[in-house]
């Protein structure tokens, strides 16, 4: 009798000990599997979120040279229309990111800063110069530098840049959803995110 109950013991422990083996294995198993599905999504998503917009301006160039003093002043000026496409992107394949599989968390560290890219066209109207005061290359370094200054300041006072901004938001959406339905926790910048008009805010906050 003692030997049947000493082999119904090990049997039951064998199974117990097999069983907690297989449902660690398994769960080993799901965590990799969730965390390669995770990380794909984010190469998903590691194509730039661009917004793109286009910009005009007239620009007035105006310069005078004195020869001899004052008695003398030697004059140039060109009206500069420039046509501009401008495009603001976000790099995601460059974001800054940890998978805890342990805790079921996903780290986000750091997104890169927005990529302004501007690619003006220049047309030169009403060019004039005197003898001893003609155009260079200097001149139209000049006037280039100019108008970049002038069209970013008009895309900081735009809605282009928030526009990214919530491109960038929704992008980053598609990952709470994935970590969400599968249990796991999206955390941005040391914050826990579980809505996406968290995500927003938290976003605002930063750029703020």
């Amino acid at each position: 009798m003692k030997k049947v109950l000493v082999g119904a013991i090990i049997a039951l422990a064998s199974v117990l000990i097999y069983k907690s083996c297989t449902d660690d294995r398994e769960q080993k198993s799901i965590l990799e599997e969730n965390s390669m599905l995770i990380q794909q999504e984010l190469k998903n998503v590691s194509k730039l979120v661009v917004t793109e917009g286009h910009f005009a301006e007239v620009y007035n160039y105006k310069d005078s040279k004195e020869l001899f003093g004052p008695l003398v002043t030697a004059h140039k000026k060109a009206l500069v229309v420039v046509n501009a496409d401008v495009s603001i992107a976000y790099d995601m394949s460059k974001i800054n990111y940890e998978v805890d599989e342990e805790n079921k968390m996903l780290k986000i560290i750091h997104i890169p800063e927005p990529e302004i890219k501007i690619h003006p066209d220049f047309e030169y109207y009403d060019v004039t110069a005197d003898y001893l005061n003609p155009f260079n290359a200097g001149d139209y370094n000049t006037i280039k530098r100019n108008v970049n200054t002038s069209l970013m300041k008009k895309i900081e006072a735009s809605s282009l840049r928030s526009n990214a901004e919530n491109r960038l938001v929704s992008e980053l959406s598609r990952i709470l959803v994935l970590t969400n339905s599968m249990g796991w926790t999206l955390v941005y910048e040391g914050i826990t995110v579980d809505t996406p008009e968290k995500l927003m805010d938290l976003n605002k906050s930063l750029v703020d």
